[in-house]
């Protein structure tokens, strides 16, 4: 690529979600309402588990940081698109475009790792009941969820200074309603083997790594209850179980369906769908999942309101 055809690009262009304009006001109102209901949702979630002492359990803490990262997660781009929505020019500044990239990926991958977290606290509970306050002792619960901070923020890290090292052409068009790391893959004039082999290995292995733990951690739990089995063993594994094996099925699925299964047509409005779902959706339903279907929460909620009509 010639000098002359390369340019130092300042902001890119959002082409967002592939919404005829007659329906635009529509989706405004739902996605705004699911934003809403999202921040509503986590926030009631992580006060309650701050509120209440019998949910200061190791379970519940990292319940409150999944929660912490699904606001943070959905309000990486749900701002910025519901402000788009309603401009003739959805535009995006370049440094605006990195930070948002790169909070994406860190609280993407945060999500990720917090479950593999939730799914071995599950798996300590159910296959050494006897140990679990001495094995999920507070130190170690801090120092899963510090670690997890520490893996997220190297490899967001890791791809934003990779990617400022690359020039972008005259092409600013981003055919997506985020900043997303491929989509900016492809508009760059510079070599990116070196960004593709990054996003192939560390990317492979933020994602598919963990959902081999969470799938091993269950394993064992199944293991362990078909040796002793009970109508109480197996009740048991999905009161305490059901809830994550949801989240981790939304989650999980949407983006193995995204990355790895790759359509040949209409593949870019399959990907905006598909990412539609695991960053608006699944931190949307998340608080749903984990309240409506757990008597803890449900108590803790009463408690709370129970105080609150006594002052």
């Amino acid at each position: 690529m010639s000098q002359n055809n390369r340019t130092d690009i300042s902001q890119f262009l959002l082409l967002g979600l592939p919404i005829p304009p007659d329906y635009q006001h529509l989706f405004y109102v739902l996605f705004l309402a699911m934003y809403l209901t999202t921040v509503l949702g986590n926030l009631i979630i992580i006060i309650l588990i701050l509120l209440d002492s019998h949910l200061h359990t190791p379970k519940y803490f990292f319940l409150s940081n999944l929660s912490f990262s699904d606001f943070c997660f959905s309000s990486v781009t749900m701002p910025k698109l519901l402000q788009n929505m309603q401009r003739q020019v959805p535009l995006i500044s370049y440094a605006g475009c990195l930070a948002q990239m790169y909070f994406f990926l860190f609280f993407g991958d945060l999500e990720s790792f917090l479950l593999v977290a939730m799914a071995y606290d599950r798996y300590v509970a159910i296959c050494f009941p006897l140990h679990y306050t001495s094995i999920m002792s507070p130190k170690v619960c801090v120092g899963l969820v510090v670690l997890s901070w520490v893996l997220t923020t190297s490899h967001a890290m890791l791809h934003t200074l990779l990617l400022t090292r690359l020039s972008f052409c005259e092409n600013n068009v981003i055919p997506h309603f985020f900043c997303d790391l491929s989509a900016l893959l492809k508009l760059a004039c510079s070599d990116i083997h070196i960004n593709e082999l990054v996003v192939l290995i560390i990317g492979g292995l933020v994602v598919v790594l963990p959902f081999l733990l969470i799938i091993t951690s269950y394993a064992r739990i199944v293991s362990s209850i078909l040796k002793v089995p009970s109508t109480r063993g197996i009740h048991k594994v999905f009161s305490t179980c059901g809830s994550h094996l949801s989240v981790v099925s939304l989650f999980f699925g949407t983006i193995i369906g995204l990355y790895l299964c790759p359509s040949t047509t209409n593949s870019t409005v399959k990907d905006t769908v598909m990412s539609m779902m695991y960053t608006v959706v699944t931190p949307m339903l998340n608080p749903f999942i984990y309240s409506l279907r757990n008597r803890d929460m449900k108590g803790a909620l009463k408690r709370v309101f129970q105080k609150k009509s006594l002052f």
